[in-house]
């Protein structure tokens, strides 16, 4: 904080050098207050630890986050049905934000184009392999071998068909997401196998045993497993009694896998529509 506030500080020095003072000048005239700055917010000085990713391993100069997943965009058509849901969802669990944008789900819901514009009209992420730390020069042999591992695929349909609740491994986040258990899991687990043999080679952990992909689409502070279990209940009953199948709830296409290392980002396959 100590090193924040003199950078601030240093902003305000005149860009011509001062003349040095000598036994018998007069005291300097001090600047008049319209002159000075103003101190730093104390939002810059304590920037809050809310909203965006936590990452799990600490920053190495020079290592760079590696997230490897498949692109998802949420149709048209069931943006409704799931605007419905986040709803009730946010009924039983007020301090649950959309996920990236980090915005609080119970404002969202006051206005349904607003839901939809800031949480369902979005892309969501279906993680091939954990989010783990690179060095540089392993980059490029990385990309190239994603690369020739996915160089055969073909489409297929994801069915986002289950809600559940996940909570990161340090019990800091939980998250409220669909997940894929029929179609389309066995062609994403092949994915993640593919995505472990590249991984293994490069000294990087593997993914978690018997993967579960999935979407989140909001979050909450800390393990509040217990709230989210219970919305869950509740919207699968509400579901039920409006003769909803859980299978209706997302379709996808599969057509994408992206390789993002620090701020860049690789197209791994992308497949022609």
């Amino acid at each position: 904080m100590d090193a924040l506030m003199a950078n601030y500080a240093s902003d305000s020095d005149s860009d011509g050098d001062a003349p040095a003072e000598t036994a018998g000048d007069a005291a300097p005239v001090p600047p008049e207050p319209s002159a000075l700055l103003p101190p730093p917010p104390l939002d810059l000085l304590q920037p809050p630890n809310f909203g965006s990713r936590v990452r799990s391993f600490p920053h190495v100069e020079g290592n760079y986050a590696l997230h490897l997943y498949i692109p998802v965009s949420i149709p048209s058509d069931a943006r409704k049905h799931l605007a419905l849901v986040m709803k009730r969802a946010a009924s039983f669990v007020p301090d649950l934000y959309a996920v990236d944008a980090d915005y609080a789900l119970s404002e969202l819901c006051k206005d349904e184009q607003k839901l939809e514009k800031v949480l369902l009209c979005r892309e969501f992420h279906v993680s091939l392999g954990r989010t783990v730390a690179i060095q540089v020069h392993q980059i490029e042999s990385l990309v190239a071998m994603l690369r020739q591992k996915f160089r055969s695929q073909e489409r297929y349909w994801m069915d986002f068909n289950k809600w559940e609740y996940f909570v990161n491994d340090d019990c800091t986040r939980s998250f409220l997401s669909l997940e894929v258990t029929s179609t389309g899991l066995p062609e994403i687990s092949k994915q993640i196998t593919m995505v472990d043999d590249v991984y293994r080679l490069h000294g990087l952990p593997e993914f978690y045993k018997n993967p579960r992909p999935h979407i989140s689409l909001a979050w909450a502070l800390g393990d509040v497993s217990c709230k989210l279990k219970q919305a869950i209940k509740e919207i699968e009953k509400s579901q039920s009694s409006m003769g909803t199948s859980q299978n209706s709830n997302l379709r996808c296409k599969f057509s994408h896998v992206v390789c993002k290392i620090g701020k860049k980002v690789y197209d791994i396959c992308k497949l022609a529509d």
